[in-house]
């Protein structure tokens, strides 16, 4: 049955693609540790490929605490000296020391609208914006929404959010979704 699905062509390429396009790119998401972690993850993925951060998924969990915002806004100097000399993560000082800042700016964008999930739903009103592609071509990397999520974010202390990083995310927690018109059995949800 799998073998006969047909799904975006990027998530015909390994099992731990077609996992994640199947079970998590594009659907709606309203879990807040999720949201956040993929903040992070999205942040740490700039320059590099989504599959590098998928084959680091679980290291990456472990390193941080589980993206626990908490513990995160609370790492020091020592902590971040010590995640530098694990092999299994991304060791840019950069996006550590974003990971740190941004749980410290969730806290405040929590105070303001109440959890990332009200903040974040509200730019669409609640619903999933819907990509109309029959291509891979024509998926854009940045949208309207994207360059004014990425705006706002940035106005709020969030590092590592440029528009092209928040179209990503609004894709990775199903904001958007761009599943082809050929992914027949992902693209009609959030209708």
């Amino acid at each position: 049955m799998e073998d006969q699905i047909i799904r975006c062509p990027w998530a015909n390429a390994d099992p731990l693609s077609r996992r994640y396009h199947d079970t998590e790119w594009g659907v709606p998401c309203h879990d807040e540790r999720r949201l956040f972690q993929m903040l992070i993850m999205e942040g740490k993925q700039a320059g590099l490929s989504w599959y590098g951060i998928l084959k680091k998924m679980d290291t990456l969990r472990a390193a941080f605490d589980d993206f626990d915002p908490r513990k995160l806004a609370a790492y020091d100097e020592e902590k971040v000296e010590q995640l530098l000399q694990d092999p299994g993560i991304i060791r840019n000082r950069l996006k550590v020391n974003a990971a740190i800042t941004n749980a410290g700016a969730y806290f405040k964008l929590c105070e303001a609208y109440g959890s990332l999930d009200e903040y974040l739903w509200r730019f669409t009103g609640g619903r999933q914006v819907k990509g109309t592609w029959e291509t891979q071509e024509q998926v854009p990397a940045t949208s309207p929404l994207s360059d004014e999520i990425s705006r706002d974010l940035k106005r709020h202390g969030f590092k590592f959010v440029g528009s092209t990083i928040i179209y990503s995310y609004l894709q990775a927690v199903g904001v958007v979704n761009d599943h082809l018109i050929s992914c027949a059995f992902r693209n009609g949800e959030g209708r």
